[in-house]
């Protein structure tokens, strides 16, 4: 079993996270391996503004989450179960199913979301 393949439940699973969130959002990009959305309006310099991304790397799937770059304060109440999984400043880095905390990965998810909203990014 190719890395790949052995990583396709991760990647879905983080995949159906954003998923609600494509009809207010832009998909950017959705084929294996790859999904990624953005901001409808124009809304960085002119341009859409990345929201989020789970993308089948080598040795992991990576799960991006833009709002937390963009507000960094938003990382003061990140949950221990996400900061363990942390990689640089709005990735987070998962290999199995049992290691993505579902519920604290949702609501961060939704936090961001609700930043995006209330500072007119979308």
């Amino acid at each position: 079993m190719s890395q790949d393949t052995a990583f396709e439940p991760v990647f879905q699973k983080l995949k159906n996270l954003l998923q609600p969130y494509q009809e207010q959002l832009s998909v950017q990009e959705d084929q294996p391996g790859i999904y990624s959305l953005e901001t409808v309006s124009r809304s960085f310099r002119g341009r859409p503004l990345f929201f989020g991304s789970a993308q089948v790397k080598k040795n992991y799937v990576s799960f991006y989450l833009m709002p937390v770059y963009v507000f960094p304060d938003l990382l003061v109440d990140l949950p221990s179960s996400l900061k363990k999984r942390m990689q640089g400043k709005s990735c987070f880095n998962f290999k199995h199913l049992e290691e993505i905390p579902l519920a604290d990965l949702e609501d961060f998810i939704r936090l961001g979301f609700e930043r995006y909203q209330q500072e007119g990014l979308l």
